[in-house]
């Protein structure tokens, strides 16, 4: 057997994709390895979102080059920079083996089978048409162990939102057809999985059949799925019927990430998002009315082309009214291609100390309204999916809640359980504390000595 490492970058869509990878690359029989130093082949799924991404991707192609000296190891780069950037970045880095877009992933055999016979560098990111792309099916055993996994429902982007580069890494909005992903869906309980999270780059603009509020009911309804997730959404498609399977299928978690990126309108408008502040606030309203315990997370850009103090004021003062849970916040980055690149000097730049000292003060209140958040589940008695071994003491294990809050917890229930867990301490990112019960255990038991091992994420 020949041993691959995977070091993904960026969001679930790019996890759920290494999965994929793996899958090709068993039948040239790799099997995965938790090391690079290890590998005959070594592959980065990249992200395009934010700089910070590119700059991760060569700095661990820079690490990764005295494995290919030391044990000759092909290298390859995929994932949304590889679709971004192309034969560039086999001009760029001259010990790159291969760079394919994320459509050509089924086609990872035939790109490393004429890497190997014919000597070449090959790039391999050619566009599938919308009308003739098929979803790569996934191969169940690839998550045996495990118990919770991705489904992708959907791929790409129609929105073209001024600063995000998706529609030009990802292609268009592209729907899996609804049996599809009940199949799948139902497949993975034979291996023991019991929480499905449902994944696209706009998951609630699905289209494969039927509406994504329906999707999420009919999942939620295959036999063996106890919890049912998704990521991530626009504020445009959250639609009533959305927020009513809310009101009336438990098995749909209490976990929405909704993504306002600014709590400006003008800054809205000129980043093409289609909807005010108040659109935004009326339905989060109507969606913590049917869900009343829901934690609402989302994504704030900081320093976006020509944000004035008022305007950041406007966002500061959102997130302390919303009091999100959990908020992933950035400092604005020009995307190639992107219409705000391209109009930043008309618009205006903001001073890369403004967007800095903006980003601190929004993320310290935001840590402060978290710890809060999660405090009030001290003493409380929740339910815990779990998921294995704590990563932070090997003694414990780990899940998480409805709310998408990791728990450390001193117990012996196996990878699949669901439990009762009473919260002891908790902190802005997780809670503690200890098992009470085990309310039901899965209907497949596997040791944990046969969990793959996770894959590498940055």
């Amino acid at each position: 057997m020949k041993r691959v490492f995977i070091h993904t970058f960026g969001c679930q869509m790019n996890v759920n994709d290494t999965l994929r990878m793996s899958e090709a690359l068993s039948s040239m029989q790799y099997s995965p390895t938790p090391t690079a130093e290890n590998a005959d082949l070594i592959i980065l799924n990249t992200c395009s979102i934010r700089e910070k991404a590119e700059d991760k991707m060569l700095s661990a192609l820079g690490r990764y080059r005295q494995v290919k000296l030391q044990r000759g190891a092909l290298i390859g780069v995929g994932g949304c920079v590889a679709q971004q950037e192309k034969n560039r970045i086999l001009e760029r880095v001259p010990y790159v083996d291969f760079v394919f877009g994320p459509d050509a992933i089924q086609k990872l055999p035939e790109i490393i089978g004429r890497v190997e016979a014919d000597r070449v560098r090959v790039v391999e990111t050619a566009w599938v048409d919308s009308e003739s792309y098929v979803f790569p099916r996934a191969d169940p055993n690839t998550s045996r162990g495990k118990a919770t996994e991705f489904i992708t429902v959907m791929k790409g982007c129609d929105n073209v939102c001024s600063f995000c580069v998706v529609p030009h890494t990802r292609g268009r909005e592209v729907s899996r057809p609804f049996t599809e992903v009940l199949q799948e869906a139902a497949s993975l309980t034979t291996v023991g999985v019991r929480e499905v999270t449902l994944v696209g780059q706009n998951v609630n603009s699905y289209a494969g059949g039927i509406s994504f509020a329906q999707l999420l009911l009919r999942t939620a309804q295959v036999p063996g799925i106890e919890r049912v997730r998704f990521t991530t959404s626009h504020p445009q498609d959250l639609s009533d019927e959305l927020i009513e399977a809310f009101r009336i299928e438990p098995k749909i978690m209490s976990h929405f990430h909704l993504p306002v990126q600014s709590g400006s309108n003008q800054v809205l408008e000129r980043m093409r998002r289609h909807y005010t502040i108040a659109q935004y606030l009326g339905q989060l309203e109507k969606l913590r009315a049917a869900r009343p315990d829901i934690a609402v997370t989302t994504d704030i850009i900081v320093g976006f082309p020509g944000e004035t103090d008022d305007d950041f004021e406007k966002t500061y003062q959102l997130a302390e009214q919303v009091r999100y849970a959990g908020q992933f916040s950035f400092i604005y980055s020009p995307r190639p291609k992107t219409g705000a690149a391209m109009r930043e000097e008309e618009w205006g730049s903001v001073a890369h100390d403004v967007k800095i000292a903006r980003l601190e003060r929004l993320n310290a209140m935001q840590k402060k309204i978290s710890v809060e958040f999660n405090a009030k589940f001290v003493g409380a008695t929740v339910e815990v999916l779990v998921e294995g071994s704590s990563k932070t003491d090997a003694t414990r294990r780990f899940g998480r809640t409805s709310q998408n809050t990791t728990v450390n917890f001193d117990g012996d229930a196996p990878i699949g359980a669901l439990v009762k867990v009473q919260i002891q301490s908790a902190s802005a990112a997780s809670m503690s504390g200890k098992q009470l019960s085990v309310d039901s255990l899965p209907a497949v038991m596997i040791p944990e000595a046969m969990v793959a091992p996770e894959v590498c994420v940055a």
